[in-house]
């Protein structure tokens, strides 16, 4: 196996408390579609991994009865955080790929050319991460959905710093409209070496994947972005939340 390869993690493990529904929250529909199965449909459709790592963990079976067994699915029994849930995926890929792209099944619309993005960017820059960015106008009308997103916080020079989690912000930086998707790329022998360093000292007790953003710009690592359409970012948490995603549907 060639380690010239860029592996694509998906998490799908959540449950999706806020949706009023038993089923796995990627497994609910948009526009007829699940969430997960629109966003595989892009995977495919960019011909980076044919065979996607898929995290599972509430009602993992529906979710690999309805996909199938063309992917390879590895279970997080415990909802630690996405740091937690990627760092699942460390023993099966640790020698498979030279980076990682880490993507969300309760994220229908990212599009295949944005995956090919984030893998090209880092194939030419070499960087130990770069993130996918959302640039807003406002949080009104459906832009609503994206005030939960962790925001972007930059320098005076416009490079990235960290970013920080919408529960753990303060009043001044929920101001700040450039979001964080968490769409990630990552040299993977940086990712799978730095995941054990991130602790789980926020509101939530959780392994936030975003602090690698952190524990990169501390060792004077630079951080490369890309800008994506906002669409692209949407995701559901409520009910509300996944009929504001029919409109974009295709």
């Amino acid at each position: 196996m060639t380690m010239d390869q860029t592996k694509i993690i998906i998490l799908a493990a959540g449950k999706g408390n806020r949706m009023e529904n038993e089923l796995p929250k990627m497994l609910l529909p948009v526009a007829g579609r699940s969430m997960i199965e629109r966003l595989l449909d892009s995977v495919t459709e960019s011909g980076i991994d044919e065979s996607p790592v898929i995290i599972v963990g509430y009602k993992k079976e529906l979710v690999i009865n309805a996909l199938g067994d063309k992917y390879h699915y590895i279970e997080q029994e415990s909802p630690l955080g996405t740091g937690h849930a990627v760092n699942m995926a460390k023993d099966y890929l640790k020698d498979k790929a030279e980076r990682v792209i880490v993507l969300y099944g309760d994220q229908p619309f990212t599009g295949a050319e944005t995956i090919k993005k984030l893998a090209e960017k880092q194939k030419q820059t070499g960087k130990e991460i770069v993130m996918a960015t959302v640039k807003l106008p406002d949080f009104k009308d459906w832009r609503v959905n994206f005030w939960g997103f962790s925001r972007v916080i930059r320098d005076e020079a416009g490079k990235i710093i960290r970013t920080i989690e919408n529960k753990d912000a303060t009043d001044e930086e929920r101001k700040i409209t450039e979001v964080n998707p968490c769409y990630f790329c990552f040299k993977a022998s940086w990712l799978w070496a730095k995941l054990d360093a991130v602790k789980n000292d926020n509101a939530q007790g959780e392994y936030y994947l975003t602090d690698l953003v952190k524990l990169a710009t501390e060792e004077g690592i630079e951080i490369e972005s890309v800008e994506i359409q906002p669409h692209e970012a949407l995701g559901a948490n409520t009910k509300a939340e996944l009929e504001r995603l029919e409109k974009f549907a295709k």
